[in-house]
């Protein structure tokens, strides 16, 4: 479709970068004012106000993403998620790992993309680790690791949900709306969720449909962080050898939507580590999430918010070995004096 829109100045990824960036400003500002964070969800403190905000959004965005599908505008029979040779082994220990993680360091690697615009510097540490590990396990000294791991696979009849996609799409968002509204969340709050979940097929499509060019096609893409970081940071290094790209464009974007949305409400204020112990931590929960979500195939936003709408196994998986990891990590947190933890509770990345 891009070829007939009539743009004259610009090619189909040189598009895609710009769709990102306004996309990542969305993403940033309404992530900010929400503080959506699936770790919040899963062992925070208001755990019950934070799943109601991300359940919204999943809700929002498994409608649309398979009513975008279902009138025609986009498929995801070519996409990555849609693997009949299911590389379980990988997907249950990254997902694991990536839970830990992102327990380790207070926040999920989206979570800590907005933090790192509202002056955390933790956060920003963390994601630079982050990248720089998701880096190594692609293509660079752990991609060994990744590759045996994901050898091992289990033969699928069908990488998707069996049945009618319309019923499970209806019946995931249901059940998730129903759980949002006795959230106790505000209705301006569960609002805002909702625009977050819009920005899902707003993706898909727009980089699937609107930018598809044949004669200089790109990937169809949606919000995610791993792949994502990476490429931001190997950008950032070597601008001059290299292109940027969606990921490049969504990162930058979150971070300047979400400094912006932290300016305009007050809550921009810089913060730093307060002792080795909690350093060594929240680097040991980067490299984690860095392996973790490489070998899962996402975060908790490219394999959870993004991926589940597909309807894919592989990415419904890799949501729930997120969820057990991080569970696991809380409980072993929990009960180690305070001490050895490193006062995990001092310096929520919230």
């Amino acid at each position: 479709m891009f070829e007939s829109l009539g743009f004259e100045t610009l090619t189909a990824p040189q598009a895609a970068v710009w769709f990102a960036l306004a996309i990542g400003l969305a993403f940033g500002a309404l992530a900010q004012i929400t503080r959506f964070c699936l770790r919040r969800a899963v062992v925070g403190a208001d755990r019950r106000h934070a799943a109601g905000v991300w359940l919204t959004a999943l809700a929002v965005a498994v409608l649309g993403t398979q009513g975008a599908v279902r009138f025609g505008l986009i498929g995801f029979d070519d996409h990555r998620f849609m693997v009949t040779e299911l590389p379980i082994l990988a997907i249950l220990a990254g997902g694991v790992l990536f839970g830990i993680g992102m327990v380790l360091t207070r926040g999920c690697v989206s979570r800590l993309t907005v933090l790192t615009g509202a002056g955390n510097l933790r956060a920003l540490i963390v994601l630079v680790v982050f990248a720089i590990t998701a880096h190594a396990t692609l293509k660079g000294v752990l991609a060994p690791l990744r590759t045996s791991l994901g050898s091992v696979t289990l033969p699928l009849d069908s990488a998707t949900l069996p049945g009618d996609p319309l019923i499970w799409a209806a019946l995931i968002a249901g059940l998730s709306l129903v759980f949002a509204l006795r959230s106790g969340n505000r209705a301006g709050t569960l609002i805002l969720a909702a625009l977050i979940g819009l920005l899902v097929p707003l993706a898909w499509v727009g980089t699937g449909y609107v930018l598809y060019d044949d004669f200089d096609p790109i990937a169809m893409e949606s919000l995610s962080f791993t792949s994502p970081a990476a490429d931001a940071i190997f950008y950032a290094l070597a601008s001059t050898a290299v292109s940027p790209g969606f990921g490049t464009g969504l990162v930058g974007g979150v971070v300047v939507g979400a400094l912006a949305a932290a300016l305009l409400t007050g809550r921009f204020a810089w913060q730093s580590f307060t002792s080795p112990r909690e350093t060594g931590r929240y680097f040991a929960g980067a490299v984690l999430m860095g392996v973790g979500g490489v070998l899962a195939g996402g975060c908790t936003v490219g394999a959870g918010l993004a991926g589940v709408p597909t309807l894919s196994l592989a990415a419904g998986l890799a949501l729930m070995s997120i969820v057990a990891g991080g569970l696991i990590a809380d409980r072993i947190l929990r009960g180690l004096p305070t001490s050895e933890s490193g006062n995990a509770a001092l310096h929520p990345a919230e």
